[in-house]
């Protein structure tokens, strides 16, 4: 049988934290990084998969291009819905990616119709009148207001999509979604009348997504955060199940790899670091400058492996990396750590790290693609929107690795994430 849903996420982590909320609604997830290359024969033994790409910053005809390659394989393996996963923050700019790519799936699919939303109420992600809210505060009045490559300084996500597409951008609100699923379809019916082509949808709660899941059932496309996840495994008669997280059981050396600008992780490093557990922190300019970090790295992590957990990290404070970026230039700061992020990921794991927390969607793809996996069985949430993952090494050994959006979990995730494995195996 194929699989049923199949998802393309556009970065690294969303695509971890949309297969954390399909295994807790009960299916098997398998998230595979990148599509696999042309003629690579592939069985997937999964009812959803999703497909990490790194397109949510790239330039849009580059995202619409590979987001159409995973569309093809996705449709190969006979899925049967496909799910555009973004962040729950709409991260974008006017030129896109999110409108451009939701367009060119629409026109692969022929389909006239879609829906948007990136409300993730368990991570205070929430849409009220076609407002993002973050937390109590509009995006706009977020810290996302001031990210390097994707400022989002309008809350009002018509207006935002818009800008990005040819289609005519409706809302279904809250008032609505509130009536269920026939409510909400008969919405959808109207907007098609009226010659929209995609309609953000209110959602302030998971009941809300619950019945937007069985309202689009049998749509062809529909876009969202990791949200709407938890309302559409139903629609197959998927139920919550602990099966559809069992993982290996873990072992070897543990570690954490943090490359995240986000305000979130800097407050779990300073936890981390206030608690006088190993650390090793890399400074760009350094690197830049030719120093060799990641051999220092290395070196100093060996030394503490046997300890406990060893963090390596580059999270500095705001000011600290706009004077890095003011030096360096924003693109060519951000790949010189996830590139010497990723260097060390993989000599940590050839030193022995089999239990491995990466922070940051940027860092999280470099270091994935630096050991050679391919795909992640996804296993048991640690916080809402990361679970545990398991992958296979090219030399056959098992990692258990969690990917970690910069601005998901709480202050002490990184002890919490090796405690919540601990638990799991117990």
């Amino acid at each position: 049988m194929g699989i049923r849903l199949g998802c393309i996420a556009d970065d690294f982590t969303g695509a971890t934290d949309l297969a954390n909320n399909l295994v807790r609604a009960g299916m098997r997830v398998v998230q595979l990084i990148d599509v696999p290359p042309a003629g690579t024969e592939r069985v997937v033994d999964a009812d959803a998969v999703v497909i990490a790409l790194k397109s949510r910053t790239v330039p849009a005809a580059d995202a619409v291009e590979t987001s159409l390659r995973a569309l093809s394989w996705l449709r190969s393996q006979g899925a049967e819905q496909i799910y555009f996963k973004y962040c729950s923050t709409f991260d974008s700019t006017p030129a896109g990616n999110i409108g451009p790519v939701t367009e060119a799936l629409m026109d692969a699919l022929g389909t006239d119709f879609t829906i948007a939303t990136p409300a993730f109420p368990d991570n205070g992600r929430t849409v009220f009148k076609g407002h993002l809210f973050v937390g109590d505060v509009l995006l706009s009045e977020s810290g996302m207001r001031h990210h390097p490559l994707t400022p989002m300084t309008d809350s009002n996500l018509v207006s935002v999509l818009g800008a990005q597409t040819t289609r005519a951008v409706g809302l279904i609100d809250h008032s609505v979604v509130a009536e269920g699923a026939e409510a909400i379809r008969a919405r959808i019916g109207a907007l098609r009348e009226d010659g929209c082509g995609m309609a953000v949808v209110d959602s302030v709660s998971n009941d809300d997504l619950v019945r937007l899941g069985a309202a689009v059932r049998g749509l062809p496309l529909v876009t969202a955060g990791s949200g709407l996840a938890i309302g559409l495994p139903a629609n197959w008669g998927f139920k919550p199940s602990r099966a559809a997280a069992q993982l290996p059981p873990p072992g070897g050396h543990r570690a954490i790899v943090s490359g995240s600008v986000s305000v979130a992780t800097d407050g779990q490093v300073l936890q981390y670091l206030r608690g006088g557990q190993p650390a090793y922190s890399v400074d760009p300019l350094r690197v830049a400058a030719g120093e060799d970090m990641v051999g220092q790295a290395l070196a100093f992590a060996e030394s503490h492996l046997n300890d406990g957990p060893v963090l390596v990290h580059s999270t500095e404070s705001p000011d600290t990396v706009r004077a890095v970026q003011g030096r360096l230039g924003a693109a060519e700061a951000g790949e010189l750590v996830e590139r010497t992020l990723a260097r060390i990921a993989q000599g940590l794991v050839d030193r022995g790290v089999r239990q491995l927390v990466v922070a940051g969607g940027e860092t999280s793809g470099a270091v994935v693609r630096a050991l050679g996996v391919t795909a992640l069985r996804i296993g048991p949430q640690i916080d809402p929107g990361v679970p545990w993952c398991a992958a296979a090494l090219p030399d056959g050994d098992t990692l258990h690795i969690t990917l970690k959006s910069g601005n998901f979990g709480g202050p002490d995730f990184f002890t919490a994430a090796f405690a919540a494995l601990d638990e799991e195996t117990s």
